[in-house]
């Protein structure tokens, strides 16, 4: 399953697995403006820097990140938003599966990240919206 974006371009569900990864490290490490380090990427997915290098191939060719001379890579406006979206979707379900179906945190997070991919974005939206408006939480 991909999800077209700007320039005709696709992403994979392993493509927006790597452009959360930049999202998230990028909140953690923001005292980082000239971006942050690709081995970064590799540890948090537990990756090869190599399978990170060609990820990010695939993420500037689709507008989505920017890799300065030195190596950092930082989110082009539409990788932020982008990303934002896809982590606040893996948030709102590995909640949702947590705190209302008791499911195992482990277990909630690997399928949070497995649905992230195949709703639809206007599905999603209007999921986390319904969620926040019976007053969830989302951690």
């Amino acid at each position: 399953m991909s999800k077209q974006v700007k320039g005709g371009h696709e992403l994979s569900m392993a493509s927006e697995d790597y452009l959360e990864s930049i999202y998230r490290i990028t909140i953690d490490k923001a005292e980082e403006a000239d971006g942050i380090r690709s081995v970064d990427v590799a540890e948090q997915l537990g990756v090869s820097k190599a399978s990170v290098n060609k990820a990010l191939s695939t993420l500037k060719e689709a507008g989505m990140v920017e890799q300065t001379r030195y190596g950092r890579v930082k989110l082009t406006e539409e990788g932020r938003v982008y990303a934002a979206r896809v982590w606040r979707t893996h948030r709102t379900l590995r909640s949702f599966l947590e705190d209302d179906l008791g499911v195992t945190p482990e277990v909630a997070d690997e399928e949070a990240c497995l649905m992230e991919h195949y709703l639809s974005d206007d599905t999603v939206s209007r999921w986390c919206d319904y969620l926040e408006k019976q007053g969830f939480k989302i951690r």
